[in-house]
């Protein structure tokens, strides 16, 4: 029965709703972009639009592509080599393919140079490493956490540091991974096609699907009411509901012969004749997020009928990390998002969602 009672649970989540303007100083939107580091999935709504302008168009095609190697040793991406070549040279993203970060080991690498490591118990004592424990699994721990700092400048071939680190990647407990890789930079460098030639390594372009959603009930919002107003406008969390319902296609009616959904948009709302909805799936880089961002907020500079827009930006749910350096787990869902609402006077909404297994978004 306690098994039973544990299944009917709903896990916590945690959502965090915050306002501001983009013209503010203090404005967090663009730190809080680029330290969301593993990103598979941007989605943009604009309502009022049969078609995307021409500098919009161009950032969604340019996102950029991303590589997918097979059976990569870990120890690869500790070379003094790679650290030099890719790490010193601009962003470098990677994290493993197809683990799950509850049961499997899982390495993820993060652009300001740390390698994070999320190993299980037998693993993590066999490699020899200094880690600690994950905060995520009570009084009889199964996971750990390294983290290595490649951009230590203790962290060099001739260092105790280094030969012992690389020892353990390459003789005592040899890690091989199935990775995602990607690399923010400037100008004309090496390629990771070439770099990784001796591996199996292919290139992925981003999978794009926009559609254009035709008379969609969308709720009235109040840039300065985040918490919304009774019979005058709907909440921030209200809108987050709505969206997934969109983002889902879900029948958004209430129709009493509906089996599949019963959800209906919030109150008070109004009927837009068409709205533009645009999905990038990859593993996309924050820079670009950013790009797409400050577009968005550029497409009020000339008087639009719609009043606000919005992007949404999900996470890997089995990568080591939500935000910056924060430990994620999965548990039951393994969410962790935010969601942009700009409105036409450059005011936004910003709201960061986790779940169970994870510290309150910064």
């Amino acid at each position: 029965m306690a098994t039973l009672r544990g299944l009917r649970e709903v896990p916590r989540h945690l959502l965090v709703c915050e306002k501001s303007n983009f013209g503010h100083d203090k404005s967090r939107h663009r730190h809080l972009v680029e330290t969301h580091y593993h990103n598979y999935r941007v989605s943009f709504l604009i309502p009022e639009c049969g078609i995307l302008s021409k500098e919009l168009k161009n950032l969604v095609m340019e996102t950029g592509s991303y590589y997918f190697v097979k059976n990569l040793p870990v120890h690869e991406l500790i070379t003094q080599e790679f650290i030099n070549t890719f790490v010193k040279k601009g962003s470098c993203y990677a994290l493993t393919y197809n683990t799950n970060i509850d049961e499997d080991n899982t390495v993820a690498l993060l652009p300001n140079g740390k390698l994070i490591l999320s190993l299980d118990k037998d693993t993590y004592e066999e490699t020899g490493l200094q880690g600690h424990p994950s905060q995520y699994f009570g009084r009889k721990i199964m996971k750990f956490i390294v983290s290595i700092d490649l951009m230590d400048l203790s962290f060099k071939p001739d260092s105790k540091k280094y030969e012992r680190i690389l020892w353990s990647f390459k003789e005592k407990k040899p890690l091989k991974f199935d990775f995602l890789l990607t690399w923010h930079h400037t100008g004309v460098e090496e390629s990771m096609m070439s770099y990784f030639c001796n591996y199996q390594i292919h290139e992925h372009q981003p999978k794009i699907a926009v559609s254009t959603v035709t008379d969609l009930q969308c709720p009235v919002l109040q840039s300065s009411e985040l918490r919304g107003e009774p019979e005058v406008s709907c909440s921030a969390g209200e809108l987050l509901d709505w969206l997934g319902a969109v983002f889902c296609n879900a029948k958004l009616n209430n129709e009493p012969n509906s089996f599949i959904s019963t959800y209906c948009c919030p109150q008070p709302s109004t009927v837009v004749a068409k709205a533009y909805l645009c999905t990038i799936t990859g593993f996309i880089l924050p820079e670009k997020i950013c790009l797409l961002l400050e577009q968005l907020c550029h497409y009020f500079d000339e008087p639009k009928l719609a009043p606000w827009v919005t992007l949404s930006v999900q996470g890997f749910a089995d990568s080591p990390v939500s935000w910056r350096e924060n430990e994620h787990g999965f548990r039951k869902g393994g969410e962790h998002l935010y969601n942009f609402v700009i409105f036409n006077n450059q005011d936004y909404w910003l709201q960061m969602a986790v779940g169970a297994n994870d510290d309150c978004p910064p």
